[in-house]
């Protein structure tokens, strides 16, 4: 086994999250943005936080949040009478178009370490780290969505991985885009990730878990 470690994103349902967890994911991530087919409301997250233990990150992804819904997330409101003693999350994922100062605003809002989203389909795009970096927490490089979505991820296209060998930051940082258990080993081995994020990669259908292939996920990325 190795120390990549792992994210189960999109993540709508509490046995989702429990078999994700006991698969071996290190961070199990909830969609807030309406549009996506993942996405869940902030009065349904509590119970899907609560299959999470401690020492898993608990992500919350945000597309272009508004301050109501990032006070939501400052104000701890989705965490109900379900999680009393501790914080509903660990990190905020922001995956929009947020400039850097937006990236600093929401984590003094929140108290919380952000993670910025960089969209790649080539070499040009990733200038953008620059400036994220010194923001940021970590970095998740992912896919640029196809032409003409309004969903800046979960397409299950993967991006040309070569354009990130050899490559270092001065930040953690995680890959994602089109990552299945067949791909993962070879994307890992090609981008020198230590960690990786999936979605539509280990569903049965948008938004539901397979589980079988979350084992599996895990399994070859962390071999």
């Amino acid at each position: 086994m190795t120390d990549v470690r792992v994210k189960i994103c999109g993540v709508t349902s509490a046995e989702d999250a429990a078999a994700a967890v006991a698969a071996g994911s290190d961070y199990i991530g909830l969609n807030f943005f309406p549009p996506a087919s993942r996405s869940i409301r902030m009065e349904q997250a509590a119970a899907v936080l609560a299959a999470v233990p401690d020492g898993v990150e608990r992500t919350a992804l945000f597309v272009d949040p508004d301050d109501v819904l990032i006070g939501q997330v400052a104000d701890n409101l989705s965490v109900g009478s379900a999680l009393p003693e501790r914080n509903a999350y660990t990190l905020i994922q922001l995956h929009g178009q947020e400039p850097p100062a937006r990236v600093l605003e929401i984590k003094e809002r929140t108290g919380l370490p952000a993670m910025k989203v960089v969209s790649v389909r080539d070499a040009g795009d990733l200038a953008a780290v620059e400036a994220y970096s010194e923001v940021a927490d970590q970095l998740l490089i992912d896919a640029k969505a196809p032409e003409g979505s309004n969903i800046p991820g979960g397409h299950g296209v993967p991006f040309d991985w070569s354009l990130l060998a050899g490559r270092t930051w001065s930040l953690p940082w995680m890959l994602a885009g089109g990552l299945t258990p067949e791909n993962v080993a070879e994307a890992i081995r090609l981008t020198g990730a230590t960690q990786v994020d999936v979605a539509s990669g280990v569903e049965a259908s948008p938004g539901v878990k397979d589980h079988n292939k979350l084992k599996a996920f895990v399994a070859a990325a962390k071999s």
